[in-house]
């Protein structure tokens, strides 16, 4: 069937569909130079960093505030997702498979840092593999949009995130990057270890010898960093990390931890009725979460360790999925 429209019937259809794209939510919208926040950072880049504000204002000027972005770290898995289902996401045959190949492609320089730095290599693999698929995803937006569309345009963090856009502008200084085109996540990560601007200049560092801290295409200076940063955290070398718990007879209420650090320890876990193995003293610190398991609530006590990777992402789902995912990787690996 054909619809034919007389000249008038068209242009009162054309008017229609522009008012109602109109009354659609933008996707995108420039940054106001001139609004008073970006104004006062413009300020703070040229007079206390030393930067020309012409740069600062035209790479600004230059950018969008994202949408997309905004709906992203409205709804981050680790806050919406029950237990079973976050594991899910990173605990597949595929991603320990592509582990797997990793491993092997990088074993001599993943086995090096190990016994240099002490964090194993099932922590370093659990990282790349979580964060980026093992360097198959980084990010699909420009980093400047997404930290200026957090840092002016997302009340919740703006303070948190317009700091990581200046940190960003020294970065690109410091390591001769074209801040204009560098891509990362919604959140202004980078690379495959998916180091925030603040991170990358505190705690990257040159694992080839060349020069540069290369947290983009360099593998060496990659894994290197990622182990520097649990070293910089306090990773305790040799020590576990969390292990399944069994709970007794009694209301499990006050045996639970509140927030990321444990606050007992082995000793008065096992007391009021936690039931785990492990060779660490009863003094050791340790604290139980419970979690929404695919069959029923799950008992997961965690040690020093585990706490350390939350300093990488604040959330124990993702302390738990990281470690999880780097040991099936080593089973996997050991098994060839």
């Amino acid at each position: 069937m054909k619809w034919i429209f007389t000249p008038s019937q068209f242009s009162r259809c054309l008017q229609i569909i522009i008012c109602s794209a109109a009354l659609l939510p933008a996707s995108a919208w420039a940054i106001d130079t001139e609004q008073e926040d970006v104004r006062q950072f413009i300020e703070k880049l040229t007079s206390e960093d030393g930067f020309d504000a012409e740069y600062v204002e035209t790479i600004l000027a230059n950018s969008e505030v994202q949408q997309s972005i905004l709906d992203a770290m409205s709804r981050p898995a680790e806050k919406v997702k029950p237990w079973h289902e976050y594991r899910a996401i990173f605990i597949t045959p595929k991603r320990i498979q592509a582990g797997v190949v990793f491993f092997d492609e990088h074993r001599d320089s993943i086995t090096r840092i190990s016994e240099e730095t002490g964090v194993p290599p099932e922590m370093i693999l659990g990282i790349i593999g979580v964060e980026s698929y093992y360097g198959r995803i980084t990010g699909k937006h420009l980093v400047v949009d997404a930290l200026a569309t957090l840092g002016f345009a997302y009340p919740p963090r703006s303070t948190f995130f317009r700091s990581e856009l200046g940190y960003a502008f020294l970065l690109a200084r410091e390591e001769d990057m074209d801040l204009a085109t560098l891509m990362g996540s919604y959140a202004g990560a980078m690379g495959p270890p998916q180091f925030i601007p603040s991170s990358y200049r505190a705690y990257a560092v040159d694992g080839d010898g060349d020069g540069k801290r290369d947290l983009i295409g360099s593998w060496d200076d990659i894994l290197a960093s990622v182990a520097n940063y649990f070293v910089a955290h306090k990773w305790q070398r040799g020590k576990p990390v969390s292990t399944l718990a069994t709970i007794g007879d009694q209301p499990v209420e006050a045996t639970l931890n509140e927030g990321l650090k444990p606050q007992s320890t082995v000793g008065a876990l096992s007391k009021a009725g936690v039931f785990f193995p492990t060779e660490l003293d009863s003094e050791a610190a340790a604290g139980v979460w419970q979690l929404e398991g695919e069959d029923g609530d799950e008992y997961w006590v965690g040690f020093d360790n585990l706490y350390v990777i939350t300093r990488y992402n604040r959330s124990i789902m993702y302390a738990l999925a990281a470690w999880e995912l780097g040991q099936a990787v080593t089973r996997e690996a050991a098994t060839r």
